[in-house]
């Protein structure tokens, strides 16, 4: 037996490679060796079964069914979880294939932690399903405990940051009735005598947290499954997906593959974890992840320790997760091993755990709980998981297959998070789309650009796992897979200071700081794998300054361009913009299906529009132009048709998910159009405020009074001598002009623009005044206040939809439905008159309830107040009237703190939407 403390001495001095066999540990090894001693710390494993069949000659576990409507691969905690759900849609045709074991992928040796907060309401609405799931539904139904221990879950906050951090959680679980409190270090000690609290700001205490057991949840999760019909067939190993091409020649699911028959279905679900990228390669379907051992070690008994909380000290990067009467002791390092070539023979394995990289967390674990200094270590456990770039697992139907769905890269936290996305994932399959907002798993949030891309999805793996416990700010950035997607004017803006932010591989202005230039460097791992560090980083350090829940350093900068926005004028690159053609004899039928607004105006017109889904839920928010027909000679401004054309331009970071959505409904309905790309080859420049009109007066060739180029209207024109299609919109809430540039006429446009603009007080601004400025303004911004489980009658956008109209769209039924029955909850805007930051999921109270929680906050600049938007609830459960959204008294609670706030039904600016007129 060997002590934590021997460990760390080990490490510290062993070279790499040495033998530390006389402690008793177990080789230091960089190398993936597996080992086939069982050191799990479970009662309990499928291994054993396994092995015990050892002896039966290897073949599936029952015959295969020659047709199923669905096909979910690999039996751990993702394909149990769907095939669970799946059965109790009612789906009985459906067959979970595994290639050895139950579990016996990475799921078997998974901590089987479950925490339910998190900074993301969806997911805290998934860890409730999950936790509803395993701690009362199936055992419920089956009579079996899966074995899941409620023994609560304690976060160590060791700085003032982390702290708040843990209040923002505090106030979001408020909204969703999750239990935790703020414990200061005494009351810390108080609960957990055995920790060490000298260090401590506080903790934050959940004491509905637990843990999970992965054989115990999976075999009842199978039983429920199969007692509806399902069939679980293990011992198969899938060897290909058979695809058709239907006559529109859209490429589909037709079978499955193995090595004892084929299945004929039309919907896959990969569910193969680590094993997820070679199933795709099957099916010709790109899954980004990569495979990484990760770690941790299982002690032997301490007394005291029975019955206490599991811990995340997420400053230490490390997990204390109780064990019966010891724990189990893990984290997440900066310098993960990669697992280079991952075996499809690997099956309840391990690796060799190398202790140079797991040392950190012996530190961290010591620190935090002493005794652990003198305690041995029963076991290691070092298996694989799969990680994605951006640390958020993928899900939803494969852009690049019909029927194949993706249940995978959960970033080791699969078992938490398994029961909600099992019930979104089968609602997916089912459905049509899942009942939650899952834009953020979906798998067609990736540009296409990437999800093949080895060196950004290495990069972006490793540094979303590195950064696995940092604080999650709202305004920080990713280092790693950088400048994938430069616009034209990328170094014209870095020499005038921009400080650049990351959407899907674009790189677009963020703010603009005159003082310095701050280019992003090529990643160094964070000196990992031996890496030089980056020295005197510009970039990194202005990212540093916005690690606060406060206003950042330069919130002043933002300020400026703001209101030179309000006063004068700004100019905005918004090349990234997504900017798609509908054309062809159908166009005009897609349009009208797709769009809720009626886009079917004169040529000429340009109108702002939803695209819902069948629930209707808002899947996009953009603006469609109509274009005229005629065209002689085709260019990206303007390209040749046959029927109806129509000019989209999207947000540039949900960009493809805007394309699948269009490319699906295009496909179902079977439409004779084509959607065009002309993203990489246009850029986009908004000019917008008072002085907007005069600048490009001096510009452009055209007459841009009110009624030679009225709002909602676009127009070819010269700019400088560039043909530039010329769009009279704002986002901002000011009179404005969108020039849409062909690439390479960019620049000059951009220069031309700038120099006509000097005089008038014109500067450059980036995103963040954007997001300032359009929620001053009442806009809505897609993801944040407008997601897919939010329709438009909830957001206050009724106007986008032809209700009026008898035309038939996507979405309508469930819209006049939703209008009959009434809404049961609306979006409303909230301003608090203390100048104080917020961010996003702060709760929000009227007459003393918590009625919702915040979903986009930012400060408005030209009313001087913090704007809120988010949506409330009746708590009585009847429908949310008008007047039930005037008559109360709201608060907002930032960390614990409530601020009173005055709830508006119309925009606290320019209500009367006079200024986008030009009248000021």
């Amino acid at each position: 037996m060997a002590l934590l403390s021997q460990a760390l001495r080990v490490a510290a001095t062993c070279s790499r490679g040495r033998s530390a066999r006389n402690l008793g540990l177990q080789p230091l090894a960089r190398e993936a060796r597996s080992t086939t001693e069982k050191n799990v710390p479970y009662q309990r494993t499928l291994k054993e079964e396994a092995q015990g069949s050892s002896a039966v000659p290897r073949g599936p576990s029952q015959p295969l069914p020659s047709t199923a409507d669905v096909v979910v691969i690999g039996g751990g905690s993702l394909g149990c979880q769907t095939l669970y759900h799946l059965a109790k849609l009612g789906v009985s045709q459906v067959v979970l294939l595994e290639r050895e074991r139950l579990t016996s992928g990475t799921t078997w040796h998974t901590a089987g932690l479950l925490w339910q907060l998190r900074p993301s309401d969806v997911e805290v609405e998934l860890l409730a399903h999950t936790r509803q799931v395993v701690s009362h539904d199936l055992e419920e139904e089956t009579g079996m405990h899966t074995g899941w221990i409620q023994n609560g879950g304690l976060f160590i906050a060791s700085n003032r940051q982390r702290l708040d951090e843990y209040k923002r959680l505090m106030s979001l679980g408020k909204a969703y009735g999750v239990e935790s409190h703020v414990l200061s270090p005494a009351e810390t000690k108080d609960l957990y005598p055995l920790m060490n609290v000298d260090d401590l700001y506080g903790t934050l205490y959940v004491p509905q947290d637990g843990t999970m057991d992965p054989a115990g949840t999976c075999t009842t999760l199978t039983r429920a499954a199969v007692a509806r019909g399902a069939k679980v067939i293990e011992n198969c190993p899938v060897t290909g997906i058979r695809v058709r091409t239907d006559d529109f020649g859209v490429r589909r699911v037709a079978a499955v593959e193995t090595e004892h028959g084929s299945i004929q279905t039309p919907c896959v679900v990969n569910c193969a974890g680590v094993w997820a990228s070679t199933v795709g390669q099957m099916a010709g379907v790109k899954v980004p992840l990569v495979a990484m051992h990760h770690a941790y070690v299982v002690t032997e008994r301490i007394e005291g320790i029975q019955n206490m909380p599991n811990v995340r000290d997420h400053d230490a990067s490390v997990y204390l997760r109780l064990q019966g009467d010891a724990l189990s002791v893990g984290g997440y390092e900066a310098n993960p091993i990669f697992w280079e070539e991952v075996s499809d023979k690997f099956a309840f394995g391990l690796f060799d755990l190398d202790w140079d990289v797991f040392t950190q967390h012996i530190e961290g674990a010591i620190n935090r709980v002493p005794v652990l200094e003198k305690t041995g270590i029963k076991s290691t456990v070092c298996g694989p998981e799969s990680f994605t770039p951006d640390h958020k697992p993928l899900m939803g139907e494969a852009p690049e297959l019909r029927g194949f769905f993706l249940g995978c890269g959960f970033n080791s936290a699969g078992m938490m998070l398994g029961g909600g996305c099992g019930h979104e994932l089968a609602n997916w399959i089912m459905h049509g789309r899942p009942e939650k907002d899952m834009y953020s798993y979906d798998i067609r949030r990736f540009h296409h650009s990437l999800t093949d891309h080895p060196r950004w999805i290495r990069e972006r793996s490793h540094e979303s796992y590195a950064k696995n416990y940092s604080v999650v700010f709202p305004h920080d950035e990713p280092l790693a897979g950088r400048n994938m997607r430069k616009d034209p004017l990328h170094e014209e803006l870095l020499e005038r200071g921009c400080v650049f932010q990351e959407r899907q591989g674009w790189e677009r202005p963020g703010w603009f700081n005159p003082k310095e230039t701050a280019p992003v460097l090529a990643y160094d791992y964070y000196g990992a794998y031996g890496n030089q560090a980056h020295r005197n980083y510009a970039y990194s350090r202005l990212l540093g300054d916005e690690y606060t829940f406060d206003f950042p350093p330069h919130h002043h900068m933002i300020r400026e361009e703001c209101l030179a926005c309000r006063r004068a004028a700004a100019v905005f690159n918004m090349s990234y913009f997504g900017k798609f053609y509908l054309l062809g004899v159908d166009a005009r039928k897609a349009a009208d299906w797709l769009f809720s607004a009626d886009v079917n105006r004169p040529p000429g017109s340009t109108v702002y529009t939803c695209m819902l889904n069948h629930r209707g839920g808002t899947e996009s928010d953009l603006t469609v132009s109509r274009l005229a027909s005629g065209i002689t000679q085709a260019s990206p401004l303007a390209p040749a048709f046959e029927g109806d054309c129509y000019y989209l331009a999207v947000g540039g970071a949900v960009a493809q998910h805007n394309w699948s959505h269009i490319t699906t409904v295009l496909q179902d309905q079977k439409f004779r159009c084509q959607l065009m790309d002309c993203s990489e080859d246009l850029g986009m420049l908004s000019i917008q405020g008072p002085a907007s009109r005069a600048i490009l007066q001096d510009v452009l060739d055209a007459d841009l009074s009110n009624e030679a180029f009225p709002f909602s209207t676009h127009q070819l024109v010269r700019a400088a001598g560039h043909l530039v299609r010329a769009i009279r919109l704002s986002f901002v809430g000011e009179m404005g002009w969108e020039l849409h540039v062909p690439r390479a006429s960019c620049l000059p446009v951009y220069q031309a623009v700038m120099e006509a603009g000097a005089k008038h007080g014109l500067v450059n601004a980036g995103y963040r005044a954007i997001d300032s400025l359009s929620i001053e303004k009442g806009y809505r911004h897609w993801h944040a206040d407008l997601r897919p489980d939010d329709s438009p009658l909830e957001a206050g956008l009724a106007f986008t939809c032809k209700l009026k109209s008898s035309v038939p769209f996507l979405g309508r039924e469930a819209l006049e439905k939703q209008r009959a029955t009434g809404l049961y909850r609306r979006l409303v805007c909230l301003t608090v008159k203390e100048e104080v930051p917020m961010f996003g999921l702060e709760a929000i109270w009227r007459n003393g309830q918590v009625v919702g929680h915040v979903r986009r906050a930012d400060f408005g600049f030209a009313v001087n107040k913090t704007i809120a938007y988010g949506y409330i609830r009746d708590p009585s459960g009847g429908p949310v009237s008008l007047d039930f959204v005037k008559s109360g008294e709201y608060a907002l609670e930032r960390m614990g703190v409530t601020y009173p706030a005055q709830v508006h039904l119309k925009s606290p600016f320019d209500p009367d939407n006079k200024r986008v007129k030009g009248i000021y």
